[in-house]
């Protein structure tokens, strides 16, 4: 385990609207209020055809993963959680899963595939100060992890 602290900053209250791609919305604000790292946690509605990513195709033993991805395909109740932390260009990177229902099944997933907001999503983000947190390439697996 690896960790470092922060203090609290500023809280916003955010109201997506229809139509909007939340992981894009997310990081825009980011870096309009040059927030540089934060936590989140979000409800409403995703929208058929929102893409999630849903697991790697094979567990261990390739590099780099290959995602496998899942479309909605039709309107959905969701709640997610996420982190916001730059990239090693000092970006705004929103990594958030959101549980995906609809009637009695749900799938849950990474947002990076593209969730399209259906009419409201509704979501909080506390900014988070006082931390060099930033997301590292990691070529053993291909992904920008965290490196508190």
């Amino acid at each position: 385990m690896k960790y470092s602290t922060a203090r609290q900053g500023r809280i916003f209250v955010i109201r997506l609207e229809d139509g909007d791609i939340v992981h894009e919305e997310i990081e825009r604000l980011a870096l309009e209020e040059k927030v540089r790292a934060g936590f989140l946690v979000i409800l409403g509605g995703a929208d058929s055809g929102s893409s999630l990513v849903v697991g790697p195709e094979k567990s261990r033993g390739v590099s780099p993963a290959t995602p496998m991805m899942h479309v909605l395909d039709d309107t959905h109740e969701v709640a997610g959680t996420g982190t916001i932390f730059p990239d090693d260009t000092g970006r705004p990177v929103l990594h958030m899963h959101m549980a995906c229902g609809r009637k009695t099944d749900t799938v849950t997933g990474c947002i990076r595939g593209g969730v399209k907001v259906w009419h409201v999503m509704e979501a909080v983000l506390v900014e988070l100060l006082d931390t060099a947190a930033v997301r590292v390439l990691d070529p053993a697996t291909g992904f920008k992890l965290l490196r508190p």
